[in-house]
């Protein structure tokens, strides 16, 4: 049964690359035929997607079946999905001729990679001092902020203009508190790691 039960969680964690390529292809296509059940299946694949971060960790927790693995390939899935998901958004953005938008998302794609980037760097020279690869607070903050907003700004751009409900002013507001929360993320994983880093760059 344990088994089983780390079979289910390890299948949550790793669905979420072939939905995310799911949506991307539908997105894109979307983009260039607008068509408004392909913009929901898209839309719905994106949601699915951002919700299997949520279930892997409270089932993994729940069954009992945290693991290393686990731990470390949840941030590479949501690497996957910043880099498939915010390129995306840019180019929905600057298709829809919203330019000031998307010159926003695109700082904010880079301090999104930026970030990952760097904190990957940070776990692998934790990692030879046996530190935790699992995420702290902060990190999980960011992505319970981050993957709704992220349907929000695909819903903002793309919906069909007689579903739109969405205040544009409210999904920029949150865009700003993700770009601060990813900020603070850096300095907690960086102020957390820094003994490792010392410890390394000693002779």
């Amino acid at each position: 049964m344990k088994l089983l039960h780390l079979g289910f969680v390890t299948f949550l964690t790793f669905i979420r690359f072939p939905l995310v390529l799911m949506f991307f292809i539908g997105a894109i296509y979307n983009s260039w035929f607008p068509t408004t059940w392909i913009f929901f299946v898209s839309l719905a694949v994106l949601i699915l997607a951002s919700l299997t971060d949520l279930l892997d960790g409270y089932f993994a927790r729940k069954l009992n079946v945290e693991t290393s693995l686990g731990a470390h390939a949840d941030p590479l899935m949501d690497k996957f999905f910043y880099l498939s998901t915010m390129p995306l958004l840019i180019f929905a953005a600057a298709h829809n001729n919203n330019y000031t938008h998307a010159t926003f998302l695109l700082v904010l794609t880079f301090l999104f990679l930026a970030r990952d980037q760097w904190v990957t760097f940070l776990r692998s020279i934790g990692s030879m001092y046996n530190a935790s690869g699992r995420a702290n607070w902060s990190g999980k903050l960011r992505t319970c902020i981050n993957f709704p907003l992220i349907c929000a700004i695909y819903y903002l751009e793309e919906v069909p203009s007689k579903y739109q409900f969405l205040p544009p002013n409210l999904v920029y507001a949150f865009e700003i508190i993700s770009l601060f929360l990813t900020l603070i993320s850096l300095y907690v994983y960086s102020r957390n790691y820094w003994p490792h880093i010392k410890k390394s760059a000693s002779l």
